[in-house]
């Protein structure tokens, strides 16, 4: 993820220290099979690599994490799948990544596995690891919380010890004999406290008095696919509210970008004028009035950046027929999770029409009670999740590392 163009401010204090040094330890194996997971390990491979410099780190991971030396042995695109019948023409390919991988790992016996996120797959590498008696991490919790309760019983035999970015997530896993650690989310490092809107627009050759609002239809082929039309379509029935209105679209690569175009010009919406970026999803949010974005990490980064925002979700029908009835709350967006409130709207599925995606948005753009309030609850919200988590969760692995030695 790129850094923002906004002004940073200082994280906080570090609860603990890291432990000593462990000269010696040959190797740390780690798997992260999203963008998401890859800010994960590379924020924790940042703290890491200052107590491990000697250590070989190798797995599977993306450009965050071989930014700090890490070696990848399949590429991270190989990995990304959303959905649950999605999933099934690339099950055979993905079982054969992991048996390949876990038969590297169990001849090597590094120090330490950490799955960073994609549970799908790690979690059932981790059992594996760890029945060969390698000591296994998780580093952020599957939302067991919102759906899939019953994987705790999985993640009990499978993890050693769990690193959890919320703080809510502590109690449950300490309930359940899982060794916990809270270590914060690294979104809350890198997102400034106050963001500077103005320096942002001005990156992105926006005046500094526009109307702004970012669009944010998925990072996924998938995502882009089921949302990118009633998301155009949105700004399209936005502009005939407001002529003045600007519209920007991050997109996470040029495979992507060309996929947007391509649907947009199939729907016949080529005529409205989205400023398309290559990356600067940061710069793209801070920018923004308010922002249209498509429900998962994204949501907590508009968050962060205090920004009124709009959820909305589509997927396959026959994924989304199962999903809908297997929530245990009635939010789906991180901020309103957090907030166990409906801070902002969610639409989903058939209610995110063009129609009611405008509504809602319009709705966030003049409406400046709530704009405000928005800024307090965010606020507070980016407090509760700030930590140092390099060195928090580098201090959570070191413990596991030593602990291992000395058995």
């Amino acid at each position: 993820m790129p850094p923002s163009t906004c002004a940073r401010s200082a994280p906080s204090s570090i609860a603990r220290a890291v432990a000593s040094s462990a000269d010696g330890v040959g190797s740390v194996a780690l798997v992260a099979g999203e963008p998401s997971g890859d800010l994960l390990a590379g924020r924790l491979l940042s703290g890491l690599r200052r107590h491990l410099p000697h250590t070989r780190f190798h797995g599977i991971g993306g450009p965050q994490m071989m930014a700090q030396g890490f070696e990848s042995h399949w590429p991270i695109e190989t990995m990304t799948v959303r959905g649950l019948f999605e999933i099934i023409p690339r099950y055979r390919e993905l079982k054969g990544i992991q048996g390949a991988l876990r038969d590297r790992l169990i001849a090597e016996r590094p120090a330490v596995f950490i799955g960073a996120d994609y549970p799908g797959f790690n979690l059932g590498l981790e059992a594996q690891l760890k029945d060969a008696g390698i000591p296994t991490m998780h580093y952020i919790g599957p939302q067991i919380w919102a759906w899939r309760g019953g994987r705790i019983k999985k993640i009990v035999r499978s993890v050693s010890h769990m690193l959890v970015v919320f703080p809510f997530e502590q109690a449950i896993y300490e309930k359940a004999g899982v060794p916990v650690t809270y270590v914060g989310h690294p979104l809350a490092e890198v997102i400034p406290l106050s963001p500077d809107t103005a320096a942002a627009r001005r990156a992105l050759g926006l005046p500094e008095d526009a109307n702004v609002v970012t669009l944010m239809p998925g990072s996924r082929m998938g995502e882009l696919k089921y949302n990118t039309v009633a998301f155009v379509g949105a700004l399209k029935l936005l502009l005939q509210r407001d002529r003045s209105l600007r519209f920007v679209a991050p997109m996470a690569g040029e495979k992507q970008k060309q996929y947007f175009l391509e649907l947009v010009a199939q729907a016949g919406l080529q005529d409205v004028p989205v400023q398309l970026l290559d990356g600067q999803s940061h710069t793209a949010i801070c920018a923004a009035d308010a922002v249209l974005v498509a429900s998962g990490t994204a949501s907590l980064e508009v968050a962060l950046f205090k920004k009124p925002m709009v959820i909305a979700y589509k997927m396959m029908r026959a994924s989304w027929e199962i999903m809908r009835h297997m929530g245990y709350q009635p939010w789906i967006g991180m901020p309103n999770i957090l907030a166990r409130d409906f801070l902002v709207p969610e639409l989903l599925q058939h209610h995110a029409s063009a129609e009611a995606l405008a509504d809602a948005m319009w709705q966030q753009l003049t409406d400046v009670p709530h704009r405000l309030k928005l800024v307090q609850r965010f606020t507070d919200m980016h407090h509760s999740l700030l930590r140092n988590s390099a060195e928090e969760s580098a201090a959570a692995v070191m413990k596991v590392i030593e602990a291992n030695q000395k058995r």
